[in-house]
């Protein structure tokens, strides 16, 4: 297991230094586990949703979009499941009041097993856990603390609380005359997008004509009240997902199942990722809704953790909305049964669910993207930072830097930048030394710097430097956007 918390802390630094990620509320020394964006951050996280969207929603002739509200009816969440089933077991240490996430804390125990080199211990501590959890076995996962002696990273004591259940939906009250006590009033903050998509699915199937097998896509914020919220941008109480469900004939969800794992893996690969940092993690707790799930975990600085879920969620929530909502959810298949001769007639549809964080998406990316390079010669110390994102989804792609502020090199320069401009997000940059733009381009991942100078002037060619080589060349000038179009597909 990689945990390299001197790398993680680094990116952490990066992120701040160069206008990806703030600390939210920062003025008022923060809010805890809430970050914001910056401007290179809010651009790369965009281009991360763009490509997500567009491979929903432009390959898969059968996937369309939709933007539901984040506020829905409180019934739709007692249907789900949500409100007596969203739960976190947790414990309280006595003597520094600190809370946690059981699973987490026994986690963090078999990882410091395993650093030591007591691998099998760790093995089998794991284990124990996974079992427990599966069966909701408080008291054994209690004597599983005891019997390791497990401690409080800040008391370092084992005083520990009995196990208990925590729900993670935050709740508010909707409307101008609400009381404390009116529950008819009380609205949650949506935990999940999903359930946007469940109960619009009549409504996207009829007017969209839509015939099943097909999917409905969605991104948008999610809200869950994290007993600890760690780990920089993975574990946060605001986030942001990218889910899409896909409606199926019951019966046939195992086999679409393999197929949207298979399909979400290669997604990850077309950005070029080594697959040795991925592997497959199939849940050994179900959740109340499937028959089957897995997770796509990615090897952080910190170790193998989840970036997307792939699920087969059953008929379990359209049938729940159903039932709650006395409206029917079924769909009527035309197609012949080939056993009966028939038509498949009404059915409730099963689903298979897709859903990837795009806050861990983003620092997945980041961590790939992270390079400390030593450039030393024997005269000379050098080292740079650089940023290698795959060029279509780079919060730049290119700067135009005229090599001096006079000349006319700043006004060739800007007639670049008005050619390229319209087609792809560009920099322009005329302050400092060459050698100074370079490094910052490369440190926010900019994949293609253009030089303009004086031999611009004569032969309207201008010097291309390409991030990752540091290599340069001479080019004509109308080319530019070529080069860099094509460099993003």
């Amino acid at each position: 297991m990689t945990n390299d918390t001197n790398r993680f802390q680094a990116i952490i630094s990066h992120c701040k230094e160069y206008g990806f990620i703030f600390p939210g509320s920062e003025i008022y020394d923060g809010l805890q586990a809430v970050y914001d964006y910056g401007q290179w951050g809010s651009e790369l996280k965009r281009n991360i949703r763009d490509y997500w969207w567009d491979t929903m929603t432009r390959n898969y002739e059968n996937i369309v979009g939709i933007d539901a509200a984040i506020f829905m009816h409180p019934t739709t969440w007692k249907a789900s499941g949500h409100v007596d089933n969203f739960n976190d077991p947790m414990i309280d240490n006595k003597d520094s009041k600190k809370r946690y996430r059981v699973d987490h804390l026994i986690e963090s125990y078999a990882e410091a097993l395993e650093k030591d080199g007591k691998k099998t211990e760790a093995d089998k501590i794991l284990s124990d856990m996974e079992s427990r959890l599966a069966k909701d076995d408080f008291p054994g996962l209690k004597n599983l603390i005891d019997e390791y002696k497990i401690k409080c990273p800040v008391s370092g004591t084992s005083n520990w609380t009995d196990i208990r259940q925590f729900n993670l939906m935050f709740s508010t009250e909707f409307g101008s005359t609400v009381s404390g006590d009116d529950e008819n009033n009380k609205v949650y903050l949506r935990p999940e997008t999903a359930q946007g998509i469940f109960v619009n699915f009549l409504n996207v199937q009829k007017t969209g004509r839509m015939k099943i097998p097909f999917g409905i896509a969605q991104v948008g914020k999610a809200f869950r009240n994290e007993i600890v919220a760690r780990q920089f941008i993975f574990r946060m109480r605001e986030f942001e997902q990218m889910e899409m469900q896909f409606f199926v004939r019951p019966g046939s969800q195992k086999e679409w199942y393999e197929f949207w794992k298979e399909e979400r893996m290669k997604w990850h690969l077309s950005l070029g990722i080594p697959k040795e940092r991925f592997r497959f993690h199939d849940h050994v707790k179900l959740a109340h809704y499937a028959d089957a799930a897995c997770d796509i975990e990615y090897e952080f600085p910190i170790g193998f953790k989840e970036v997307e879920g792939i699920h087969s969620r059953t008929d379990f929530d359209l049938k729940n909305h159903q039932e709650y909502s006395k409206k029917k959810m079924q769909y009527f298949d035309s197609d012949i049964n080939d056993t009966t001769g028939k038509p498949f007639g009404n059915y409730i549809p099963y689903v298979i669910e897709t859903s990837i964080g795009l806050d861990r998406m983003f620092l997945l990316l980041i961590s790939e993207a992270y390079h400390e390079e030593d450039l030393s010669t024997a005269d000379k110390k050098d080292e740079r930072v650089v940023l290698r994102f795959p060029p279509k989804i780079a919060p730049m792609k290119l700067a135009v830097l005229p090599l001096v502020k006079k000349d006319g090199l700043p006004e060739i320069a800007r007639r670049i930048m008005d050619d390229c401009k319209t087609s792809f997000r560009c920099f322009y940059e005329e302050k400092d030394t060459i050698g100074k733009r370079y490094r910052r381009m490369d440190a926010i991942g900019t994949p293609f710097c253009v030089t303009v100078d004086q031999q611009t002037k004569e032969d309207n060619t201008v010097t291309i430097r390409y991030r990752d080589t540091m290599l340069q060349e001479r080019i004509p000038a109308e080319k530019v956007r070529q080069v860099v179009l094509a460099a993003m597909q």
